[in-house]
């Protein structure tokens, strides 16, 4: 419970008690305080057991600390009969990296020769251009000055 309170911050904490209570009434303090955490723990437990009663048996080996997100993934993630293990093993981050590069540089090279044969064909489909595909490396053409652009009467 005190896992991250050193020993000079429990040392302060110890003064100030003994300040704000004062000696005499710092014992009856501690015992209060120690009996109302008893009471909270006794009826979280009990709540724990009346939820787990009501569940009934299929949920017997239900524990409340598999509702935090955190423990249920990894407790998903560690259960072999997924196969999850193999894929993870299975999967090299460096080679899917390496093909996906080798595809882009290759689409790369080929984006040049495949706009020049549809660079006349430009004029009937812009976006038919290098079977079905946009080419995302090519600038869209400016329209020139003489160009207007296409008058919608229900968008005015």
């Amino acid at each position: 419970m005190f896992n991250d309170i050193g020993p000079l911050e429990l040392l302060t904490i110890v003064v100030i008690a003994v300040l704000v209570f004062g000696p005499d009434k710092l014992p009856k303090v501690i015992q209060d305080v120690t009996r109302t955490i008893r009471k909270i723990r006794e009826f979280s437990e009990s709540a724990k057991q009346d939820i787990r009663n009501e569940l009934g048996p299929e949920f017997k080996d239900f524990e409340f600390e598999d509702l935090n997100p955190k423990t249920f993934i990894r407790k998903q993630l560690d259960n072999d009969e997924l196969g999850l293990k193999e894929i993870r093993n299975g999967f090299d981050l460096k080679k899917e990296m390496a093909e996906v590069t080798d595809a882009v540089n290759s689409r790369d090279t080929e984006a040049p020769s495949s706009s020049a044969s549809s660079s006349s064909s430009a004029s009937s489909s812009s976006s038919s251009g290098s079977g079905g595909r946009i080419d995302m490396t090519k600038k869209p053409e400016e329209p020139g000055n003489d160009d207007r652009p296409p008058f919608d009467a229900d968008a005015t």
